[in-house]
């Protein structure tokens, strides 16, 4: 199958084809594609469009299609679209942590209506197991799909154990062993068991030296072991090590990427989970709160130049530079705090200690506050204002070594008071800095002049 490229021309086609009710042309076009192609087209098409469409899929194909699509976009899909009869029909090809996600997307009668009308009453109970998790941990993200096998069995019935299990598993990486009380003892991977006489024991070939994760593991935490050991998939257990599921990379994949995208719109001053189609108050909700931080603090940097007027009075030149020494402290602050934050999500036993790290900034903060000094100050001298050479050097200076200072605590502060650095040191730090960089300058400036 050829690579599918998304053209206006195609999209136009399909549309009338719909319109039109061309069943031969529509499957003509969209059934042969990758189920990830068919979701792009979705997205491009209005919700009776997008569900009529789906009418040409068989029952798993549209599962995956479904399970492609981002989880927003689906939750109003469905909602608008899909009778909780029909959401049943998909879930029934779905994994149980990808049924449990897009249950939770639903409201609670119609997730319990779905769960009702399964027809496969193991694959509701693995479901129903799940949804007490919370989303964010090993519990959540792990589905109950799993091959295992008990280590007093041989090589021969772990065979026939495989064949009448993984008709329900989609991916299987390796076989779990377990003894009569269903703890985790090990794992055998499928090349032993091909490899083994048929008679042997499965405790023979097992290997038990296997990393597991509870079920309250954090999921970033879970990503971290799954990258430290380059796993493609992690058993999970309860506190007395029995066996209840596994977690595969593409579930931590997605979890990551969902993160990064919550963490980027925290940085960038958006709260909650803005998507471009939302409302207009929506939105502008999402990014009113640290606007207003934003405005709180430009609000006191004017009040700061004022206190200084008289200063600026004498010396209008000092008026040029008060752009520089604000933003000049809130990109060190920023670019520094985000040093400070990557070292708070990985974090081990080996990070450096307070001592040692504002050492190190220090000394960072001075090659490159020199350097900047430096330039700004030859600036001054281009331009004539010879008196306030050593004013700008000297307030740029202070200004860095502030700014690298409070983007260094300031994220060690929150993480200590329980606040997530990632979301609350952006604003922080730049209103911070405006403040402290403009009045680092005019104290300068009222000292030397």
């Amino acid at each position: 199958m050829a690579n599918f490229e998304l053209t206006k021309e195609f999209l136009d086609l399909l549309i009338e084809s719909i319109e039109k009710g061309d069943r031969a042309k529509i499957t003509e076009e969209v059934v042969g594609l990758y189920p990830a192609d068919i979701a792009t087209i979705l997205y491009e098409l209005d919700g009776p469009q997008a569900h009529y469409v789906f009418q040409f899929l068989d029952t798993e194909k549209g599962a995956d299609v479904l399970s492609s699509i981002d989880s927003d976009d689906r939750k109003r899909f469905i909602k608008e679209q899909f009778t909780a009869e029909e959401i049943a029909e998909y879930v029934n090809f779905f994994d149980s942590d990808d049924a449990v996600d897009l249950l939770n997307e639903q409201p609670i009668e119609i997730r319990e209506q779905v769960i009702a009308l399964l027809e496969d009453r193991e694959h509701a109970r693995f479901i129903l197991d799940l949804l007490h998790y919370p989303e964010d941990v090993a519990g959540g993200l792990m589905q109950k799909e799993l091959v295992k096998v008990y280590e007093d069995q041989t090589v021969s019935e772990c065979v026939e154990q495989i064949r009448d299990q993984a008709e329900s598993v989609d991916k299987v990486f390796a076989v779990y062993v377990v003894d009569e009380n269903n703890k985790l003892k090990g794992i055998v991977a499928l090349k032993e068991i091909v490899l083994a006489r048929k008679n042997t024991k499965i405790q023979n070939v097992v290997r038990e030296d296997i990393v597991s994760v509870e079920t309250t593991m954090p999921g970033e935490e879970v990503a971290e072991v799954m990258q430290r050991y380059d796993l493609e998939a992690v058993p999970v257990v309860n506190t007395i090590g029995r066996l209840l599921g596994r977690i595969t990379i593409d579930d931590v994949v997605d979890f990551i990427t969902e993160k990064a995208e919550e963490d980027f719109q925290a940085v960038t001053g958006i709260t909650g989970e803005a998507e471009e189609d939302d409302s207009v108050w929506e939105l502008a909700k999402s990014r009113l709160p640290w606007l207003v931080v934003g405005v709180i603090g430009s609000l006191l940097a004017a009040t700061v130049i004022k206190g200084f007027e008289g200063q600026l009075s004498r010396v209008t030149a000092l008026a040029m530079f008060i752009p520089i020494m604000g933003s000049t402290g809130g990109n060190v602050g920023i670019q520094t705090s985000s040093l400070i934050v990557q070292s708070l999500a990985e974090r081990t036993a080996l990070a450096i200690g307070l001592g040692e790290r504002l050492m190190k900034i220090t000394q960072v903060a001075l090659v490159n506050g020199l350097v900047i000094g430096i330039m700004a100050g030859g600036y001054v001298l281009l331009t004539g204002d010879s008196q306030l050479f050593w004013v700008v050097c000297l307030a740029l200076l202070s200004v860095v070594f502030l700014a690298s200072f409070m983007g260094t605590i300031t994220p060690l502060l929150l993480d200590k008071f329980g606040i997530n650095p990632a979301v609350a040191s952006g604003p922080f730090i730049t209103t911070a800095n405006d403040l402290v960089g403009i009045g680092t300058y005019f104290l300068i400036a009222n000292w030397l002049l």
